[in-house]
């Protein structure tokens, strides 16, 4: 848990560096000032609201007993065993299978699942996800998690500030340098998530999952599934914001191109491996 926390301090504290920076260099004093202010801000709202942003950009809907009494009693009885709070339960409207978890803290936490994965995976298989989902959230993965993917999402900002400060009229372009800092920032950005959340979370999320659930197989299954689904039918909004991908149970991105730096997932062949290994 204190790992998590240190890694969350570093990657706040570099974006304000990072933004000071490139606001000195743009406007001077005053462009740094602006820069650190706005940098100050995005942190606050990173930290406060950034699981609400996620749910949001997906268009989850919160699922009580009553609109969804199956999935919401098997995350309470999950729960129960990990001995966590009773996260909020939410379910998203895409034909992808894949699921996350989100928030700052256990007590604020929620999961989330796609419809896509309730219709393909079976009840014990959908048991095993929800609970590699809950482990992230006793772990404390998901701060770390949700702010990465929404400081990421936030980083293109930087040129809004190229425009503000490159000076002369309206009529001038954006200097050439400020052109090669947005080149360098954007790759600069999905290097800061990979630092910030190790591939190694995932291996333990499916250990401690299996723990919770008590059926390491039936979560190996679900991720033989998932994969194999998910490298079929394409998720928009996670095209649209690469930067979530990270926060999935099986990465929903279509390979290739800019997007392959934000696949954070270990090889799913690796992941079942280990969790059949846990059946021995």
């Amino acid at each position: 848990m204190l790992g998590n926390w240190f890694k969350t301090t570093i990657l706040m504290a570099g974006i304000v560096v990072l933004f000071g920076t490139v606001g000195a260099a743009l406007g001077g004093a005053s462009g740094m000032l602006i820069a650190l202010v706005f940098a100050g801000a995005m942190n606050i709202y990173a930290y406060w609201f950034s699981d609400k942003a996620v749910l949001k950009m997906y268009n989850a809907r919160e699922v009580d007993a009553q609109s969804a009494p199956k999935f919401y009693a098997m995350v309470k009885e999950l729960a129960q065993n990990a001995g966590l709070p009773m996260p909020k339960v939410y379910i998203i409207d895409e034909q992808q299978p894949n699921a996350f978890a989100t928030g700052r803290d256990p007590e604020h936490a929620a999961v989330a699942a796609t419809t896509g994965i309730m219709r393909i995976l079976s009840e014990r298989e959908l048991r095993g996800v929800m609970a590699h989902e809950l482990a992230h959230v006793k772990h404390r993965d998901t701060l770390i998690s949700t702010i990465s993917a929404t400081i990421a999402g936030a980083i293109s900002s930087i040129a809004q500030f190229g425009m503000l400060f490159s000076g002369g009229g309206r009529d001038r372009g954006v200097h050439p340098a400020v052109a090669l800092l947005i080149m360098i920032v954007a790759p600069l950005a999905a290097m800061l998530i990979q630092m910030a959340i190790s591939r190694a979370r995932e291996f333990e999320a499916d250990k401690g999952g299996a723990e919770i659930s008590g059926d390491p197989e039936a979560l190996a299954s679900a991720l033989k599934k998932i994969h194999d689904y998910a490298h079929q039918i394409p998720m928009d909004t996670a095209e649209q914001h690469p930067e979530t991908a990270q926060m999935m149970i099986i990465n929903p991105l279509s390979a290739g191109g800019l997007k392959g730096l934000f696949s954070t997932h270990p090889q799913t062949e690796a992941r079942v491996a280990k969790l059949m290994a846990m059946v021995r």
